[in-house]
């Protein structure tokens, strides 16, 4: 850990650049005791590590701070000196005794209260949502920040995201979601924004990297831009994703296979409108093409030109799904209050741009052509390529 009290009461934040000499000096002068057990610390000094504050062996405090890597002492302490250079009131390692939590950094800013975790390793889905909860529970803004190493990237716009990435997934006061990454070995932060999901764990992103020295806090805390997937890029693979997805399907599938069929369609003859990508579909770990051929199956197919297709169908459909674990949602401790019906309320908005539906006030939406089934691959791939030469520059606006 990198802050202590003296015996008289001051307190020493290594986050502060400390020559070794000073701190030579005040090692032989003063004692030094951890701000949360108030046991006794030593101060290390080596060459090998960063200068750090350590338990003496068998200290239960110790426990929890005795296996920090130097990734993560050295990111902490270069996020502190980064937010006090922009001369932001902050707290590295402060011990809130309410919580019982020890955020690595606790800022003021814009008369909000954050709490910064940078997390290296690895952190159980349950201990996340926790610490997330109490956080908002007690009036911090939780801003968890990964470290870069986290990130896999299988290509310049599509990454592979698991349960724990997901986890920092955050919302910008402009309500874009993003992952911000940092690495401590270069001093650059990663921005991953403008996730669009195609699978469980694979998702178009636009991936940013900032230095250190350049970047100030508002561009993390609300990047601006939106870069959404090119349509053609979104249609290759999804329809590469169908077909590994129809060869190798797992059990839990085969309903979803025998609903499809049994409603006389087939997989591989979907139209193009199903399947699209929208901003939210984050919120639900089933891929979009599945939920949005429920969605197709259980309200749109039903109506008839000029039918009212209401707010609550569509609720009642997604819960219906979600009862009968056909659709499953995301844990996002961090967008508790998005609800998942933003996913499919964004679709039903590209709907409209393609003059499939209108909007009905706040009611809902008035079906104004059916969705048309190609009878035949040739003609599916008609479709495609007309929807393609039609939509390419409007549907991601």
């Amino acid at each position: 850990m990198l802050t202590a009290i003296t015996k008289t009461g001051k307190k020493i934040c290594l986050g502060y650049d400390y020559s070794k000499e000073t701190l030579l000096l005040l090692r032989n002068k003063e004692e030094f005791v951890c701000p949360v057990c108030k046991e006794k610390v030593v101060l290390k000094l080596g060459d090998q590590r960063i200068f750090h504050f350590a338990h003496h062996q068998g200290s239960q405090c110790g426990e929890i701070y005795e296996n920090e890597t130097y990734e993560h002492l050295e990111g902490k302490r270069q996020l502190f000196q980064w937010l006090i250079k922009q001369e932001i009131s902050s707290i590295l390692e402060f011990y809130d005794p309410t919580i019982q939590q020890r955020p690595d950094i606790m800022f003021q800013y814009k008369g909000q209260r954050y709490a910064l975790e940078y997390q290296c390793s690895l952190l159980p889905d349950k201990i996340f949502s926790k610490r997330t909860s109490v956080y908002l529970e007690n009036s911090y803004i939780p801003l968890w920040v990964m470290s870069s190493k986290h990130l896999h990237q299988k290509r310049k716009d599509l990454i592979s995201l698991s349960n724990f990435q997901y986890s920092f997934l955050r919302s910008s006061p402009a309500g874009r979601l993003y992952i911000p990454a940092y690495c401590s070995e270069n001093r650059h932060f990663q921005i991953v924004d403008s996730i669009t999901s195609f699978s469980i764990k694979n998702s178009f992103v636009h991936l940013s990297s900032f230095p250190l020295q350049t970047i100030q806090l508002d561009s993390i805390l609300d990047p601006m831009k939106n870069h959404p997937p090119s349509l053609n890029s979104w249609n290759k693979e999804m329809d590469k994703f169908i077909f590994n997805w129809a060869l190798h399907p797992h059990t839990q599938h085969k309903l979803f296979f025998q609903e499809v069929y049994n409603r006389g369609l087939n997989l591989f003859l979907l139209p193009p409108e199903i399947g699209l990508p929208v901003e939210h579909s984050v919120l639900i770990q089933t891929p979009p093409f599945i939920w949005q051929t429920y969605l197709f199956l259980d309200v749109l197919a039903k109506k008839t030109p000029f039918d009212l297709i209401t707010i609550k169908e569509v609720n009642d459909s997604l819960q219906k799904r979600i009862q009968n674990k056909q659709i499953i949602l995301r844990n996002l401790p961090q967008l508790k209050n998005i609800q998942p019906i933003t996913a499919l309320l964004e679709y039903l908005q590209l709907l409209i741009k393609l003059d499939i539906l209108t909007r009905k006030s706040d009611r809902g939406f008035i079906l104004q052509k059916p969705i048309k089934i190609p009878r035949s691959n040739s003609e599916r791939e008609e479709d495609k390529k007309n929807f393609l030469t039609q939509h390419r520059c409007t549907l991601l606006k």
